[in-house]
């Protein structure tokens, strides 16, 4: 199984915005994705066509299991 951390912007034009991290760490903490999340609207590192990220909106991590099916 493959887990991925979804972070979710506004950005200046009021849209949503993801900025995604895969094989993120079974351990991540809270903590440690505020902190992502901070960074990323202090340094304003990242824009989007939207324009500039102004506000952390959410934070989920994804799970996918994929399952192989054999074909004859």
């Amino acid at each position: 199984m493959s887990q991925r951390l979804e972070m979710r912007f506004t950005n200046a034009g009021g849209r949503i915005t993801t900025i995604s991290v895969e094989n993120v760490r079974e351990d991540v903490t809270p903590a440690e994705v505020q902190a992502a999340v901070d960074a990323i609207l202090a340094r304003n590192i990242f824009t989007s066509s939207g324009g500039d990220l102004v506000a952390a909106e959410s934070a989920r991590i994804v799970s996918t299991e994929i399952t192989e099916i054999p074909l004859a």
